[in-house]
């Protein structure tokens, strides 16, 4: 293992007969594979919020980029997975910000399309992004929504999941969440800027919780032992 696990407080968990590895921010790095999943990301939501009037502030963006490089340095990725709703506009000043990126940026870069990619491929392949409805990874198959019907084990997100946590009396706290589900992983929204989806939690699911910069271990099951089918 490359990398210092306790940096950031990544969490290493069984799925899929592999070890894979979720970072705080939202991330999901497969070490056997050198392959770095997002999803969600929803670049030029900021913009166009901002150019309708939303005192949304610009900085916002920024992080999204920041973050993306610290996780390159963190996993040296040989590729980005990014699992749809990568670019939330039409062509606005992020895509330039964006393309700037993609200049720098070593690792092969991958779109599985999501609702709203809105571009379509062709903008994403000019710059040399390879753009896919589904992709297959065995034993994965990556989507941007959770599949109904799968072989093998699913990555997806588009509900931007979260749960919340239950403090003493009336207090609670919202918090963004990586969601096992039998043989289906739903990865928390990347993006500064975007909602999110309390899930209900299950009997056998596990739930890990993304706080500052450390995961919170909330479901009981622990994703490849205790929930069957993993």
């Amino acid at each position: 293992m490359g990398f210092d696990t306790f940096e950031m407080m990544i969490q290493t968990v069984a799925f899929g007969g592999e070890m894979v590895h979720l970072h705080p921010w939202g991330a999901l790095y497969r070490e056997e594979k050198g392959q770095l999943l997002v999803s969600d990301v929803h670049l030029g939501k900021i913009s166009h919020f901002r150019k309708h009037g939303a005192a949304v502030p610009l900085k916002a963006s920024g992080r999204n980029f920041r973050r993306l490089d610290d996780l390159i340095r963190t996993f040296q990725p040989q590729s980005i997975v990014f699992l749809g709703d990568l670019f939330h506009s039409h062509m606005n000043r992020e895509w330039d910000f964006f393309t700037a990126w993609v200049k720098t940026c070593q690792a092969e870069l991958v779109l599985v399309e999501g609702n709203h990619d809105i571009l379509g491929y062709r903008p994403f392949e000019k710059i040399g992004i390879r753009v896919y409805p589904s992709l297959i990874s065995e034993p994965f198959t990556y989507s941007h929504h959770p599949m109904q019907t799968f072989e093998g084990y699913n990555i997806c997100g588009h509900i931007h999941p979260a749960v919340r946590l239950k403090g003493a009396g009336r207090q609670s706290l919202r918090v963004p969440c990586f969601h096992f589900r039998n043989r289906q992983l739903i990865l928390p929204a990347f993006g500064a800027f975007t909602g999110s989806h309390i899930m209900e939690i299950e009997a056998g699911d596990a739930v890990y919780g993304l706080a500052e910069d450390s995961i919170i271990p909330i479901a009981p099951a622990i994703a490849g032992e205790s929930q069957p089918g993993l």
